[in-house]
């Protein structure tokens, strides 16, 4: 994969966070596919689905004044044609999750069309090398 192709996917992962960090709610709808089915996972909240659901949440944690600051760091950014997943580190309140967000091409232009947050595991290495070799249970 040219190293081209995941500049702009990073740019629109980037122009999530800034949204998210600026509290700014038309940026956020602006990044979000309008032609695609989306769906978001906040951090122990049930699935979304639906745009206009996903943007009422994206609503009101954008309104809450009380909202922790959310940085991104570690991205990782995988290409596939017209799809593309960003894999990094949230930084919460002194706390990490690890976040998933993908990306379809719509009109040449990257938008998100699911984001998911959960907690990272407090031993997990910061880069991963090789599988891990330590037995751990799915659920």
């Amino acid at each position: 994969m040219n190293q081209d192709e995941r500049k702009p996917v990073a740019a629109a992962n980037r122009a999530f966070y800034k949204a998210f960090a600026d509290r700014d709610f038309a940026a956020m709808d602006g990044l979000w596919a309008k032609n695609s089915p989306v769906a978001c996972i906040h951090p122990g909240w049930a699935p979304i689905f639906q745009r206009e659901h996903v943007m009422a949440s994206w609503r009101g944690i954008l309104g809450n004044a009380d909202q922790s600051q959310v940085t991104c760091a570690d991205e990782r950014v995988l290409v596939n044609g017209d799809t593309a997943i960003v894999i990094c580190t949230e930084k919460v309140a002194g706390s990490a999750l690890v976040a998933t967000n993908v990306f379809v091409r719509e009109d040449g232009v990257w938008r998100m069309i699911h984001h998911q947050a959960g907690p990272r595991p407090a031993d997990e290495p910061k880069k991963q090398a090789e599988a891990p070799k330590v037995k751990r249970t799915l659920h």
